[in-house]
């Protein structure tokens, strides 16, 4: 523990998702680079106050000046929020690695922006920031996401797949001797906006869910999305949810709870479906690594597990590890981006080749 410690590079890693349930920030010491080894020092979860939830969630459709702002207030407030935790837990860190918040996200168009400058956050937290990680595959012609399975390859390749269970469902495995992934359909984006039409932020162990029943025409528009028969690489963005969702949403004339039931089926029904084409046939079920928000969700789980028994063995880790895996990797991109080493996979993003990502503010 002590030789670990005393050669390794403590980084913190901070993720915002697209579910805006708050910030994930973690410190995490690093050691080497052929094989990366890795501890969790401490871990943070900071919820967001309403008046931040309004203003990331309508950045959408900010015009350019007020986004200029936003970008710089929300990266003061990552700095303080970063600088406290610091503070908080006796901890030292030699380099930051932020995603930011994603606003806009439609690659095909050559767009992606995530707010938090880094310059804001270097400032107050006294620390140097590595950030804005997404553009750079995106001007190579990537999707600029998913960012998370170089991590998974490096730090959980005893795994068959890994699978995230964010804003949307994603996930990564190995397949010819490379790291492949995409985005797999929506998740605690849609469930939790389902849920707070009961006055909720979420739905506790899919308890209510649970009590529901499956709206079947509405389940099979649903399933019946373009983007479900498209090949990876791809990813989906907040404009796709609104775009295919939102009338559900704000539709009262369905009962929440069976619009909550048929969302976890949906969810439940892509991923078994996508993971059973992508994972090769053996003798033994193929071992998914499981975490994000949705891995407490009792219910979404049960399904998952039913759909794919005999063939899908789904493992939750610690809840420690469940809440900040996305953190601990981009920790973790920022160390490799620190070293020089690529951080982003051509044969996730479908980029014109590997790459070292991210702005640097030392």
């Amino acid at each position: 523990m002590g030789s670990f410690v005393e050669h390794a590079m403590n980084v913190v890693g901070v993720m915002s998702g697209t579910s805006l349930d708050g910030l994930d920030i973690v410190l995490a010491s690093f050691r080497g680079l052929d094989p990366i080894e890795y501890r969790i020092l401490a871990t943070r979860h900071v919820a967001y106050e309403d008046s931040w939830k309004k203003r990331l969630s309508d950045a959408l459709f900010s015009d350019a000046a007020t986004l200029a702002r936003l970008d710089d207030e929300y990266g003061a407030w990552l700095g303080h929020r970063i600088a406290d935790f610091l503070r908080d837990s006796g901890t030292q860190a030699d380099l930051i690695g932020s995603h930011g918040h994603t606003v806009f996200h439609r690659p095909a168009e050559g767009i992606t922006l995530q707010v938090g400058a880094g310059k804001r956050i270097r400032e107050l937290s006294d620390v140097p920031v590595v950030c804005n990680f997404r553009q750079q595959d995106v001007k190579m012609g990537g999707q600029g996401a998913p960012l998370v399975p170089v991590g998974d390859a490096l730090l959980f390749g005893a795994f068959d797949c890994c699978l995230n269970l964010g804003g949307f469902s994603n996930a990564s495995w190995q397949q010819d001797g490379r790291r492949h992934a995409c985005d797999l359909a929506p998740c605690n984006m849609l469930l939790n906006a389902l849920s707070t039409r009961e006055g909720r932020e979420y739905d506790p162990e899919g308890s209510l869910a649970r009590s529901g029943n499956v709206l079947a025409g509405l389940l099979n528009v649903w399933d019946d999305l373009a983007f479900y028969r498209q090949s990876p690489p791809k990813s989906l963005g907040r404009e796709w949810f609104l775009e295919h969702f939102s009338a559900e949403v704000r539709d009262s004339s369905l009962a929440t709870r069976d619009l909550l039931r048929t969302a976890v089926e949906h969810i439940a029904r892509q991923i078994d479906a996508f993971l059973s084409r992508v994972l090769p046939d053996q003798p033994s079920p193929a071992r998914v690594l499981c975490t994000g928000g949705g891995a407490h969700n009792l219910y979404l789980m049960e399904r998952l597990r039913l759909l794919g028994r005999e063939r899908l063995e789904y493992l939750i880790p610690d809840r420690e590890l469940v809440d900040c895996k996305e953190a601990l990797v981009f920790a973790l991109l920022a160390y490799l981006r620190w070293h020089g080493r690529n951080n982003i996979l051509a044969t996730v993003t479908g980029a014109s080749s590997d790459h070292s990502s991210g702005d640097v503010y030392r």
